[in-house]
């Protein structure tokens, strides 16, 4: 599986400074300790696991497991019998037992340049603590679930480690998803309790997230399932040391309205600050709570495989799917992939500019980096606002040296030239990243060559919500890099490429992307949906988890990924599911059927291309398209609005009915070669689609 000598040409090289501090600093001990984490995983894990607090031993084996949907029930099971707790291992063990308290957990940047302020860890400790035991004034208990709707604020780490110290599951939902998209995955997951703020900028766009928030816990409560309580961050509109009424009884009390335009004697813009619809049967302020809060708070102690968090991604049915991942397998596979993957040395500043509220986030924003004691940066804001310079302004400002961005974001920068890079010297940083889709060899080279000005290694990351951490990878210092591959498996992990047929490929080859076991930090099931989690996973190849992408494998052995193989759009880094976007087109009153594919982009990666069958006796006007484009970013969020949306009096079908989606994808890139259309019920179809597509430049 891995090659036994590295190959001499087309690759790229980490310096020979990082190799000399480096974890893994060759290619011969990346394979030695591959081989012993698939060889020997009790050893290899077990070591790992000494870095960590346990309040309770494991009883079997590190894992077991079954991948096989013939053979009974899909399982995975991690260090059984142990407990923990993984607050306490991100916080109360690096205060007290590594002394790191006065470190920096977190540089915060806000939206605006100036807007800023830092957390320690010790600090951080005495949040957590405050708000777990605020959320236990709330009746909240271990595996009840909480929503939190937040921006990228310091407080939405508060809330999701405050959920883990108590036992709590968190369900963190993306602040750009609409109140539907909320309300379907606060119901699904039944959670007790939702916490938000009041708003955020996002450059110069307000979004009024209260509002969206009180939207969706109406939509709610008119599907019969009634939150009781909602904890709200007034964000825009904040000052956490500004008295508030301690004596009133905390459901009674009303968020104090305050105004802040100063931090730290820095001047901020002013921006107007949201009116904030208040229900006092629901609302709760998040200072008011605070202010009686204790800064002392015993952590709940869990076993192993009890759930961590639920998030969900999106379905290829069209209904989002809540991702479960588990106490210890995911603290120990989320910590040991940021240090290995990420080179983590103690005087490292680290940026990954994705929001916590995908997977990226979560795993490499929160539990990760604060698992090895790490200073991050948390941003609020925009690479573009105020100006394309700003990230590059940043990195010069923390002196940040590991830097993990999205393709989507390299390629939107480079639209912009060398220029606004190079204003900024950058000197700090050493290993960059690139996390949410293939990165294309165009933009590899312009990250390699601009940014990291040849001195920096490129780790393009592959994984998945599913998957917990990263699955393929290159490692810094150890793996030669090529331009767009996702290089090797990571420890623990074993890849292997199958035919329709589910034969496995040996060599250089082509075909769907399985994994042949499971490694800690895998997803262990679909939330309140088993059956699912088999059916979507392990049904199609009964033996292998399968991971819905298309692989392939050159001749040294490197794997590069060629893209989804089902019903799934990758755009900017984001998976979308077509059975979704049609399904929020089709509730228009105007559309009889829709069909939605990918088209390729040069920022995004992918965009939108809509296909709607309008109702007998509706015209097509720009009004309507406006109409559908609204309706489903009201549906789904703004990152699904659709790119192009061709009124297509009919859409092509086979002879049983079926749409044949691989038409129109050619249709939307003006590909006149159709390949087999034997199956095609009425040509002419295609013929009028190609006459009337959307011309707009692929």
């Amino acid at each position: 599986m891995i090659p036994d000598n590295v190959p001499e040409e087309n690759v790229f090289y980490g310096s020979g400074d990082l190799k000399k501090e480096s974890h893994v600093p060759s290619f011969d001990k990346y394979k030695e300790l591959y081989m012993k984490s698939i060889d020997n995983p009790d050893e290899f894990w077990g070591a790992v696991a000494k870095d960590f607090f346990w309040k309770s031993k494991p009883t079997g084996p590190f894992l077991s497991y079954n991948f096989d949907v013939t053979k009974g029930e899909i399982f995975i099971k991690c260090m059984e019998g142990a407990s923990t707790n993984i607050c306490y291992n991100l916080l109360d063990r690096n205060v007290h037992e590594r002394k790191l308290g006065e470190r920096i957990a977190f540089y915060w940047e806000g939206n605006e340049p100036g807007d800023e302020s830092s957390v320690t860890y010790r600090e951080l400790l005495q949040r957590v603590c405050r708000f777990a035991n605020v959320l236990r004034s709330q009746g909240v208990k271990k595996g009840d679930r909480v929503s939190i709707y937040m921006p990228m604020v310091v407080e939405l780490v508060v809330a999701m480690l405050a959920c883990v110290r108590i036992g709590a599951v968190h369900s963190i939902v993306f602040a750009g998803f609409s109140a539907e998209s909320l309300c379907e995955r606060i119901m699904d997951s039944q959670c007790l309790l939702l916490v938000t703020a009041d708003g955020f900028y996002r450059g110069d766009k307000l979004i009024n997230l209260k509002h969206l928030a009180d939207e969706a816990l109406q939509k709610c409560r008119d599907k019969g399932f009634p939150v009781k309580r909602c904890i709200v961050l007034k964000h825009l509109s904040k000052d956490p040391e500004e008295s508030v009424d301690s004596h009133s009884p905390p459901a009674k009390r009303s968020c104090p309205d305050l105004q802040q335009d100063k931090q730290k004697g820095k001047v901020k813009k002013v921006r107007p600050v949201p009116q904030v619809p208040w229900n006092p049967e629901v609302d709760l302020c998040w200072h008011a709570l605070l202010s009686d809060a204790s800064d002392e708070c015993e952590p709940e102690w869990c076993n192993s495989e009890d759930p961590l968090f639920i998030l969900y991604t999106s379905g290829s049915t069209g209904k989002p799917k809540g991702v479960v991942h588990t106490v210890s397998g995911y603290m120990l596979y989320t910590a040991t992939t940021f240090k290995l993957v990420f080179d983590h040395q103690p005087d490292d500043v680290y940026w990954c500019t994705a929001d916590i509220g995908w997977i990226t986030g979560h795993s490499y924003i929160t539990y990760g980096p604060l698992a090895n004691g790490a200073t991050s940066v948390l941003f609020e804001g925009l690479p573009t606002y105020p100006d394309v310079s700003r990230m590059w302004e940043i990195v010069d400002k923390y002196h940040v040296t590991k830097f993990y961005t999205a393709p989507t974001a390299i390629r939107l920068l480079m639209k912009f030239g060398s220029e606004p890079v190079q204003k900024f010297k950058r000197e700090s940083l050493k290993v960059l990243g690139t996390v949410g889709e293939p990165i294309n060899p165009e933009a590899w080279h312009w990250y390699y060559n601009v940014v990291g000005e040849k001195r920096c290694p490129i780790v393009d990351t592959f994984w998945q919500t599913e998957t917990g951490g990263h699955v393929l990878t290159p490692l810094p210092a150890a793996t030669p890099m090529k331009p767009g591959s996702a290089t090797f498996p990571f420890f623990g992990v074993v890849p292997a490429i199958l035919n329709e047929s589910g034969e496995e490929l040996e060599g250089p080859s082509e075909g769907y992307l399985v994994f042949k076991q499971p490694w800690p930090g895998v997803m262990r099931t679909v939330y309140g949906n088993h059956q699912r989690f088999e059916s979507i996973y392990f049904k199609k190849f009964p033996g292998y988890y399968v991971t819905g992408d298309g692989c392939r494998r050159d001749k040294d052995g490197y794997y590069w990924i060629t893209g989804r193989i089902d019903d799934m759009l990758n755009v900017s880094g984001h998976l979308l599911s077509t059975a979704e976007v049609e399904s929020a087109l089709v509730e228009h009153r105007a559309v009889a059927e829709a069909a939605v594919v990918g088209r390729p982009h040069p920022i995004k990666g992918e965009s939108l291309y809509c296909f709607v069958t309008l109702k007998d006796g509706v015209a097509y006007s720009q009004t309507l398209e406006a109409e559908l484009k609204k309706q489903v970013r009201e549906k789904i969020g703004a990152i699904a609005t659709p790119d192009y949306i061709q009124n297509a009096p009919g859409l092509p079908k086979t002879r049983s009915g079926k749409i044949m989606r691989r038409v129109l994808r050619k249709i939307a890139c003006n590909e006149k070669d159709l390949g087999d259309v034997s199956t095609l019920a009425d040509s002419s179809v295609v013929d009028e689609l190609f006459q009337n597509r959307c011309c707009a430049s692929v």
